[in-house]
């Protein structure tokens, strides 16, 4: 994978973003290269998506963005879908993702953040969703900024501003600012890693489907009598490991 880096380190799935001469930008290979990364996480307890350089993200790449001008509607709605597909595989993998966030995070770079579990960030990266300052709008990862940032997408959508760590933080699309980005990361790292894996996966699942009712009773009743829920709540219980 030529703008990918992906290394397994035991538990922990982590994927670059390995194109720092174009601050990261996505083009339609990073985005298929992305798309089979997450499908493909395996048993992965958790997954690190991080950019090499100085940027995590900085959005479209400009010559892909260059060849759209000259695709057809249908082939524009193909191209969007293919970046749909990407976001729904990091939004979707069964492994829960941290991302980790410096320099720049702009349009789909947002977009990337937005799609992780837990996004922790430097202090002096920026964000945006600056699409309507070339004339087009973030439809493709809207699905997925939405449900994290709300009603302030009124504002950032409009507008197309960047801003700063601390807003991204108090709108809800960043969990947490930090100065050493490495610990930080590691630190949610180690308590995903002090979870019951079966637990989380299935945790992730409830947050994202949304179940009411009998349909809870269920769920909660397998993980309680599953291997995993017996032993974990019998050694909590015992006050053993």
């Amino acid at each position: 994978m030529a703008g990918l880096r992906v290394e397994r380190d035991g538990h922990v799935a982590r994927v670059t973003l390995a194109r720092p001469e174009r601050r990261n930008a996505f083009d339609a290979a990073l985005i298929a290269e992305l798309t089979d990364a997450f499908a493909g996480v395996g048993d992965a307890r958790v997954v690190v998506l991080a950019g090499e350089g100085q940027s995590f993200c900085a959005g479209a790449d400009v010559e892909w963005q260059r060849s759209s001008i000259d695709l057809s509607f249908e082939e524009n709605v193909d191209d969007a879908l293919r970046l749909y597909h990407m976001c729904e595989a990091i939004d979707r993998c069964p492994a829960p993702v941290i991302a980790r966030v410096h320099g720049h995070a702009l349009g789909g770079g947002s977009g990337l953040v937005a799609c992780a579990d837990v996004a922790v960030a430097a202090p002096d990266a920026v964000f945006g969703f600056t699409e309507a300052k070339l004339g087009i709008i973030p439809a493709v990862i809207s699905p997925f900024v939405l449900p994290k940032i709300g009603q302030h997408a009124r504002r950032y959508f409009l507008t197309g501003e960047r801003f700063d760590a601390q807003t991204a933080l108090r709108i809800g699309l960043v969990h947490e600012l930090a100065d050493d980005l490495d610990a930080a990361a590691e630190r949610v790292v180690s308590e995903l890693l002090s979870s019951g894996p079966a637990a989380v996966r299935e945790a992730k699942r409830l947050i994202r489907e949304r179940p009411a009712g009998q349909e809870t009773a269920q769920i909660a009743a397998r993980l309680r009598t599953s291997e995993e829920g017996q032993e974990r709540l019998r050694a909590f219980l015992e006050r053993r490991s």
